[in-house]
Formats: structure tokens, sequence, C-alpha cells
């Protein structure tokens, strides 16, 4: 009778054993293997540290704005100051393309500058990318705000900001926009806001 309730036993340990094998590898890999894979191409952000500050923004034509106007959508944002050189200016066109390329979500997406001097802006620039707010604010403000990889500045990024007004994801400096892309695309495709 004494070997019968052994082998039961063993019996019961084994299916135990294989029920929580599962549970057991997959802490194991998450824990001390570390899987280092991600899905985004972008930084995610944690917005509790990045709260959005008053920045006394102005539209071009000195009217008081702010980025809480966006609320309810995406916002794609830039920096740098109004004399646009080249990176600026790609930069501009890539989200004026990202979000065209969103088709029919695109008009859950906004696009904007943040101008950080008073210079005056190339009136071509203005018509080449209609459609994109700018706003001049101060540079200060900007740069203590947003965060930034090391060895680059504010404008070496395109930023994200969702629908709630958190500022959520940094894009790296020379972004590939095929990359930004796919992030857009699963950043809409997952929210049922904005």
């Amino acid at each position: 009778m004494e070997p019968n309730k052994n082998k039961g036993r063993w019996k019961l340990l084994a299916v135990i054993l294989v029920c929580a094998a599962p549970i057991i590898l997959s802490y194991f890999t998450y824990y001390v293997i570390k899987p280092q894979s991600r899905t985004n191409y972008g930084t995610i952000l944690d917005p509790r540290n990045y709260p959005m500050p008053r920045l006394d923004a102005v539209t071009l034509d000195k009217k008081p704005a702010s980025l809480e106007n966006y609320q309810g959508k995406w916002v794609m944002l830039q920096v740098s100051g109004a004399e646009c050189e080249a990176s600026c200016e790609k930069k501009l066109h890539d989200m004026r393309q990202l979000r065209l390329a969103q088709g029919k979500e695109m008009e859950r997406i906004e696009r904007v500058w943040l101008i950080t001097d008073d210079k005056p802006i190339d009136t071509i620039l203005i018509r080449e990318f209609d459609g994109t707010e700018m706003l001049r604010i101060k540079a200060d403000a900007v740069r203590a705000w947003l965060p930034v990889d090391e060895g680059t500045d504010v404008t070496d990024h395109i930023y994200m900001i969702d629908p709630l007004g958190h500022l959520m994801m940094r894009f790296p400096k020379d972004a590939d926009p095929n990359k930004i892309k796919k992030d857009l695309y699963k950043l809409l495709k997952a929210s049922a806001i904005g």
C-alpha cells in the first residue's frame, strides 16, 4: 500500500511542475535574462517626470497660445529658432509627411513648431509648411521641460504629446521617418482617445 501512495505523490508533483513550468520560466526569462527587444522606435517618456509647464507661448501675430489648446489630439512637436536650417526643415517636412501617411487618421494629429527667438520667419517656409502651428516661446522654458538624448539638444528631436496633454515620446536625432511612421500607426491604433 505504501509504494502506491509514493507513486501517487510523484504523479501529483509532476502534474504541478508541468502546470507551473510556464509561469516559472516566464519569471526567470523576464527577471534573470531580461529581454532587450522592444517594439517602439522612439523613447517612451514617463509623463510624471515632464509635466507641461506654463510656457507663455504666442502665435506669430503675438496672440497668446498654449499647447493645452491641442488636447484631444496627438501632437508632433519640434523646436528651433526662426532661422530654420536644413535639419529643422527636414523635421518640418517629415512631420508633414508622417501626418499625411496616416491617411484617414491624420486629423487626429497636429504639428507644432516651437520657435525659440523673435527673428522673422521666411514667408516661403510659412507657406511650405502651412498647417503647422508655429508658436514663439522662450528657449529657457522649453529646454527646462523637454528631455534630450546625451550629446543632443532639444532642436535635434521630434517629440510626441498624447491627447491628454502629456509628453510621452522622443524620437532620436536624425530619426528615420519610416520607423516614426510605424510608432505613430501603433499609437493611433492602440489609442481610443485623440
